[in-house]
Order: structure tokens, then C-alpha cells, then sequence
């Protein structure tokens, strides 16, 4: 094959990687950190548990909550308690955003969970 025909891999547009990013913190508890409000922490054991299950299975995402297509923000309801959900993206030192959301090496994702009256 010559190098007119060599396929190169495709390279994932900045969004998508960056939703995939945020899905495996999300979903799997890898990749970042889980920040518990302390309005959170405050509820029922169960409840938090109920409420993180839901935050881990959310998948309701629509224009509305995810204009950028990286899945970064939700809200969940357990118990009659509304909670939202957060991803930011930090840079490894914590000091500010990160440079660059899509690179895991420059990157510290932080999940915040907290009750709807807090945001």
C-alpha cells in the first residue's frame, strides 16, 4: 500500500471524547472525582444511595441539558428529592479549568452531586 491509500485512525472530534470522558466518571466511578455536597451528606443513607444509582444510569440526554453534546450536567429525582449532577473539568493541579478536556493527562474531571436548592 502506498501512502496515497495509508488509513490513518480516526481522530475523535474534542466533543466526543470529551462526552465519553464524562460518561466513564459517570458511570463506571473512574477517571475523576465524586464531590458529595454536604446538603447531600445530609440526607438518608438509602437515599444516597437510591440518588447515586440514578445519577450513574442517567441517560436523558437532550438540548436542553447537554447543548454541547459532552454530557456534563443532570438531573435525577429518588425519594421526592431532586438532585443535579455536575462535571468539571479541571487541570491537574486543581488550580483552574483545564487546557485541554478531551486529554485525560491534562485533565482532572470532578463530579459534584447535590440537591437541586443547592445549585
Amino acid at each position: 500500500m502506498d501512502s496515497a491509500q495509508t488509513v490513518l485512525p480516526e481522530v475523535l472530534p474534542p466533543a466526543l471524547r470529551i462526552r465519553q470522558l464524562n460518561d466513564a466518571l459517570r458511570t463506571s466511578l473512574g477517571g475523576g472525582r465524586w464531590m458529595l455536597t454536604a446538603g447531600f451528606r445530609a440526607l438518608p443513607p438509602r437515599q444516597q444511595v437510591d440518588l447515586l444509582q440514578a445519577v450513574r444510569a442517567f441517560d436523558a440526554f437532550d438540548a436542553g441539558n447537554d447543548p454541547w453534546g459532552e454530557h456534563d450536567f443532570g438531573a435525577v429525582e429518588a425519594g421526592g428529592v431532586q438532585v443535579f449532577w455536575k462535571i468539571d473539568c479541571h487541570d491537574p493541579e486543581l488550580r483552574g479549568l483545564s487546557a485541554d478536556p478531551a486529554d485525560p493527562a491534562r485533565t482532572v474531571r470532578v463530579l459534584t452531586v447535590m440537591p437541586a436548592e443547592e445549585y
